[in-house]
C-alpha cells in the first residue's frame, strides 16, 4: 500500500481537521486550571522558517508548496492569580513534526508521543492520550513554577 507523503493536501488536513479537534480535547483537559489565570489563548501555528535540509533554498516554505516541516498548537496562559504569589504567564506547545511520509506529535521536536502516516484517521483514544499527556506536563510546569515562587 502506498502511503501519502507530505504535500499541500496532507498539511491542510492536519491544520484544518486534526489540530482543531486536538485543541478541543486539550481545552477540555485543562479547563479545571483555566480559572487560575486571567486570560488564555490556544492557537494553531505553522512554522514557515524551518527548511527541509534536502529542499531547494529558493523555494518558499508554505502550505501551498507542501514543504512545511512543523505545525502545532500554542497555548498561552496569562496572569496567574493567587494571593501572595507574583502573577506569571505560561506557554506550552504541541508540535507536529512533518517527515516525508509520516509525522510525529509531541511537546517539542526531540520528544514524540505518537507517530502516524498522513491522512490516517485519529482514534478518539489518540486525541485523549495526547491531550492527557500534554495536560499532565502543563500541570507539572505550573507546579514547578509555584514551588519556585513559594
Amino acid at each position: 500500500m502506498e502511503y501519502p507523503t507530505r504535500d499541500k493536501q496532507t498539511i491542510q488536513h492536519l491544520y484544518n481537521t486534526i489540530l482543531p479537534t486536538l485543541a478541543e480535547h486539550i481545552h477540555q483537559s485543562i479547563s479545571p486550571i483555566l480559572p487560575l489565570f486571567d486570560n488564555f489563548g490556544l492557537e494553531r501555528i505553522i512554522d514557515t522558517w524551518t527548511r527541509d535540509p534536502a529542499a531547494d533554498a529558493d523555494t518558499e516554505i508554505s502550505v501551498e508548496n507542501g514543504n512545511v516541516q512543523q505545525l502545532g498548537l500554542k497555548l498561552r496562559l496569562e496572569g496567574f492569580q493567587k494571593p501572595g504569589v507574583e502573577t506569571f504567564d505560561l506557554t506550552k506547545d504541541v508540535l507536529f513534526k512533518l517527515e516525508y511520509n509520516s509525522y510525529t506529535v509531541g511537546p517539542d521536536k526531540n520528544n514524540s508521543w505518537l507517530e502516524k502516516p498522513y491522512l490516517q484517521r485519529w482514534e478518539k483514544s489518540e486525541y485523549e492520550q495526547v491531550a492527557g499527556r500534554w495536560s499532565e506536563e502543563l500541570i507539572d510546569d505550573l507546579t514547578q513554577r509555584l514551588e519556585k515562587l513559594t
